[in-house]
């Protein structure tokens, strides 16, 4: 996988473990707009779909990371209604950014693929771990988490 393969990762607030997920360029920009609370002039395809959900009256509650399966993580959109639709990541985690869902790991998932990074904010922390942490960023792979 190339170097500059974005990479989102998700914060278990229980353990404070991090869930490192690789995605696509334009599911990163997709994530981005939505992070920084950017509105297209024209809706993109995760804006389109939270439209579409609005206006069939459904509400996604949450989206769930349940499954990490020979190195790839799968997820599903839940509704207000108990219904669940199947999902990639990333189009899950966008999907969830522009209707304010919350975003939840199965225990299993965050057991089997999290990993603990130091907390910048600590005042143990060095600058030395926090510049060891990028570049363990820059060097690993999604098959280092299989």
């Amino acid at each position: 996988m190339p170097s500059n393969t974005p990479i989102v990762l998700l914060r278990d607030t229980e353990s404070g473990r991090y869930l490192p997920i690789w995605i696509g360029a334009g599911e990163a920009s997709a994530i981005s707009l939505a992070q920084q609370g950017v509105v297209p002039p024209r809706p993109l395809t995760h804006d389109l779909l939270s439209d579409v959900i609005t206006a069939l009256g459904a509400t996604v509650v949450e989206v769930r990371i349940t499954e990490l399966r020979d190195g790839v993580f799968y997820a599903s959109v839940c509704f207000a209604d108990g219904r669940e639709v199947s999902a990639r990541p990333s189009d899950a985690i966008a999907l969830a950014l522009r209707t304010g869902a919350a975003i939840v790991g199965a225990p299993e998932v965050v057991e089997a693929a999290g990993i603990e990074l130091p907390d910048e904010e600590d005042e143990g922390v060095e600058d030395d771990q926090v510049e060891r942490f990028r570049e363990f960023l820059d060097q690993v792979s999604p098959e280092d988490f299989g």
